[in-house]
C-alpha cells in the first residue's frame, strides 16, 4: 500500500503555511498520505496530481446530520468534493464524523455512512473510495486485557457490520499517550513510548505485549470479532505525542513515541501481523486549538515548516 504513513493535516492556527506549501513540505519528507478534516477546496486543489493518498472528513456533526438526513445532499456532497477532484486527488476515504459522541452518534452514524456510500457508489466510485467514520478510544470498553475489548455501545456493533459488507476499514484514533497521562501508575513510560524494557501479557489468549500501541490496536480487532465484523481492517487515523503543554509532554518523549510508532506498523499486532495504515497527528503546533496547552503542542513542525524533532518517513 502506498503511504503506509500519514500525517494529519489540521488547519487550527492563524500562522500556518500556504496549503501548496504543506504539500510540498509533505512530498520533500516521504509524507505520502494526508488527513484533512473537512473538504478543503484550496488544499484539495493543492494536492491535484501530488501523489498524495487523501483521507478527506466530512467535517463536523451539523453534516453528519445533514448527510444522513438526505441521500440527495450526500450524492450532491460527493459530487463537489470527491468527484471534481477524483481521481486527480487520490482520495482513499470518506470520513463521516471524527469522534462523534455516542448521544449524537447513535441515530445519525449508520444511514450517514450508508448514504455516503451509496453516493460514492452510484458514481461508480464504490471499490475505490470508502466511506467510514473515525472512532476514539472510549467507543470501546472492558479494554484490558485486549482480548477482552468490545464496543461499548450497540449501535457501533452496527457500524461494524456496515463496513465489513462495504469492505471499508474503521477508523480509530489511537493515543497512548493520554492512556499513560491518566494513569501513570500503572502504565509504564517506556510501555507507552515504544522504548524497550516492559512486556504484558494477555492472560485470555496468551499474546505479549511490548508497547501500549499494540495492546489499544488489538482491543478494537477484539470488538470487531466480537461484533461479526473480524474481517474489517483498522485504519489509525491519528496517533500522536505532544512536545509541550503538559504531564510527560517533551521533545524527547515525542520523538520517540512517533518514530518508535513509524517503525512500529510496519509489522502490525500481536494478534494481527501485517502493516497498519497509520497517520501521525498532526503536521502543525496548531496555535488556535482549544482545551489543554497540549492541544496546541502536538505537531511534527512548527508553523515555520521546520521539524520540532527530527522523524524519518520511511515509505
Amino acid at each position: 500500500m502506498g503511504g503506509v504513513h500519514g500525517v494529519c493535516y489540521g488547519m487550527v492556527g492563524d500562522n500556518l503555511p500556504s496549503r501548496g506549501d504543506v504539500v510540498r513540505l509533505c512530498k520533500s519528507r516521504n509524507i505520502l498520505a494526508m488527513r484533512i478534516y473537512n473538504p478543503d477546496q484550496e488544499a484539495l486543489a493543492a494536492l491535484r496530481g501530488s501523489g498524495i493518498a487523501v483521507t478527506l472528513d466530512v467535517g463536523g456533526v451539523d453534516e453528519v446530520r445533514r448527510l444522513a438526513a438526505d441521500a440527495s445532499y450526500a450524492a450532491s456532497w460527493v459530487r463537489s468534493n470527491v468527484q471534481a477532484y477524483y481521481p486527480d486527488v487520490i482520495i482513499r476515504y470518506v470520513v463521516v464524523g471524527n469522534e462523534i459522541p455516542a448521544a449524537d452518534a447513535r441515530p445519525i452514524l449508520l444511514p450517514a455512512i450508508r448514504n455516503v456510500n451509496d453516493a460514492l457508489s452510484a458514481a461508480g466510485l464504490g471499490s475505490s473510495i470508502k466511506a467510514s467514520t473515525a472512532v476514539q478510544f472510549d467507543v470501546f470498553t472492558n479494554s484490558f486485557p485486549p482480548s477482552s475489548g468490545v464496543f461499548a455501545q450497540a449501535y457501533m456493533g452496527d457500524v461494524a457490520r456496515l463496513l465489513a459488507s462495504t469492505g471499508a476499514p474503521l477508523l480509530v484514533n489511537v493515543y497512548p499517550y493520554f492512556a499513560y497521562r491518566d494513569n501513570p501508575r500503572d502504565i509504564q513510560l517506556n510501555y507507552a513510548t515504544f522504548q524497550p524494557g516492559a512486556t504484558v501479557r494477555d492472560d485470555g489468549n496468551g499474546l505479549v505485549y511490548t508497547n501500549l500501541f499494540d495492546a489499544m490496536v488489538d482491543v478494537v480487532y477484539a470488538a470487531l470479532e466480537k461484533a461479526g465484523a473480524p474481517g474489517v481492517r483498522v485504519v489509525v487515523s491519528e496517533s500522536g505525542w505532544p512536545s509541550a503543554g503538559g504531564f510527560a509532554a517533551t521533545v524527547e518523549n515525542a520523538r520517540r513515541y512517533n518514530q518508535g510508532l513509524i517503525d512500529n506498523v510496519r509489522d502490525g499486532t500481536p494478534r494481527r501481523p501485517g502493516q497498519i495504515e497509520t497517520y501521525l497527528f498532526a503536521m502543525f503546533n496548531e496555535n488556535s486549538k482549544p482545551g489543554d496547552a497540549t492541544e496546541r503542542n502536538f505537531g511534527l513542525f512548527y508553523p515555520n515548516m521546520q521539524p520540532v524533532y527530527p522523524v524519518t518517513f520511511p515509505n
